[in-house]
């Protein structure tokens, strides 16, 4: 595919984006990396116009360059953007409020703790993502799941490998898994990003995972 035809299929992506404004955003493509530049208001905004790039097929990499500038009547102090990030993170069932700390320097939010599960640090991060007045995300929140003893790593094998056959976005010939302990390393290739990002997911998943080294390659 060449660069004009990608830059094209990318921005009739984003438009058919109902949450991203086009005409603050620019877009260039060479030799399938596509760059996405321009101002938005929100965090969210500019995070849902790279999940939109990642859904395009012949996508190989992003080069994020979008700036978070919030209008000056959604602008807040960074004490009561750390205030409302404690309420929605003690608000939702899926994160363990307690072990989460939260601090908030010009517009940018850094979170840290222990959580046990992904989803659980995942959850997190999207919680403040919502946020008004947020510029920025730092999620440092560590994983302290129990471990995966050898004996129990070839289960863990058969589970991830089962949870690719089953996903209807994959080819799940093409990946290899390996399992050392807590860690799972996913090699092969797949068509898009959106695949690769689906393939992780399903790592991520499976009981005592604290570590994914994702290598899989974008091709055809």
């Amino acid at each position: 595919m060449d660069d004009m035809t990608l830059q094209a299929r990318v921005m009739d992506e984003l438009v058919w984006v109902p949450n991203v404004d086009t005409a603050h955003i620019g877009v260039t493509a060479r030799n399938g990396v596509v760059t996405l530049s321009g101002i938005v208001s929100t965090l969210a905004e500019k995070l849902a116009a790279e999940r939109a790039v990642r859904r395009v097929k012949g996508v190989r990499g992003i080069a994020e360059e979008i700036i978070v500038r919030p209008a000056n009547a959604h602008k807040q102090a960074d004490e009561e953007i750390a205030e409302r990030a404690v309420k929605i993170l003690a608000w939702d069932v899926e994160v363990p409020g307690p072990q989460i700390q939260v601090k908030v320097e010009k517009g940018v939010v850094t979170l840290t703790g222990f959580v046990t599960y992904q989803f659980q640090k995942q959850a997190a991060e999207n919680d403040i993502r919502r946020l008004g007045g947020v510029t920025g995300i730092v999620n440092l929140i560590e994983l302290r799941a129990a471990g995966v003893s050898p004996a129990q790593s070839e289960g863990v094998h058969e589970m991830i490998e089962e949870a690719l056959r089953r996903s209807a976005e994959l080819e799940a010939l093409q990946i290899r898994v390996e399992v050392a302990g807590p860690k799972v390393t996913l090699e092969g290739k797949v068509k898009s990003w959106w695949e690769r990002s689906v393939a992780e997911n399903a790592a991520w998943s499976a009981p005592g995972v604290t570590q994914v080294d994702n290598r899989l390659a974008i091709g055809t």
